[in-house]
């Protein structure tokens, strides 16, 4: 999986997508900025989260933005996504490639370097850690820190996302540490000072 050190950002969806969502979208994807797009939508029925996420899917396609879908196997094969981010609780990553073929497949690994060895040995196509900040997308279960990243970094070259509270004022640390992609997403969509396309700007 190649990537681009400019286009370090992994973006995660909304909860609720409103209208205004898919022109936001459309504006910060300009900018080319961003790598991945997740859809992670918890409380939506297969359906809504089909017609939403072929919307985005052609928005992800114009600006060649690969399209994930979060825990869902079924849905990104049915979307025909680029591929799948799976957490620990969720399908095995043997079983997630049989279904998927050779689209992408990330795994959650926590703060945990066994975790990590375990989705390599599987082929997992990135490794995403953390918490490493306070997180108000998610309630924070597993802390993650830079000396994690270093650690990784030794035993494997598959790239690194990092996830959890990133924001303009913490981002460099994690990049400066080869983090190669930052999850990001209530700093873009829940900032309460900023609109989408501003926050992402502050990200350099």
């Amino acid at each position: 999986m190649r990537f681009n050190k400019k286009k370090f950002i992994y973006l995660i969806s909304p909860n609720k997508i409103q209208k205004s969502f898919y022109n936001d979208l459309t504006e910060i994807l300009k900018l080319n900025k961003v790598s991945f797009f997740q859809l992670r939508l918890k409380r939506f029925s297969l359906q809504k989260k089909i017609t939403i996420g072929k919307k985005i899917k052609k928005i992800c396609k114009k600006y060649k933005i690969k399209f994930l879908i979060n825990d869902d196997v079924l849905l990104a094969k049915k979307l025909n996504a680029d591929g799948c981010h799976l957490g620990q609780k969720d399908i095995d990553l043997i079983e997630a490639k049989k279904l998927l073929k050779k689209k992408i497949i990330g795994i959650t690994c926590h703060n945990s370097i066994k975790l990590a060895k375990k989705a390599i040995d599987g082929k997992a196509d990135y490794l995403a850690f953390g918490a490493f900040f306070i997180s108000s997308t998610k309630k924070t279960k597993y802390k993650a820190n830079l000396n994690l990243l270093k650690k990784i970094k030794k035993i494997t070259k598959t790239p690194i996302v990092a996830i959890g509270g990133i924001n303009s004022y913490n981002y460099k640390k994690l990049l400066l540490n080869k983090a190669n992609f930052l999850a990001i997403s209530g700093y873009i969509w829940k900032n309460k000072k900023l609109k989408p396309i501003e926050a992402i700007k502050n990200l350099k």
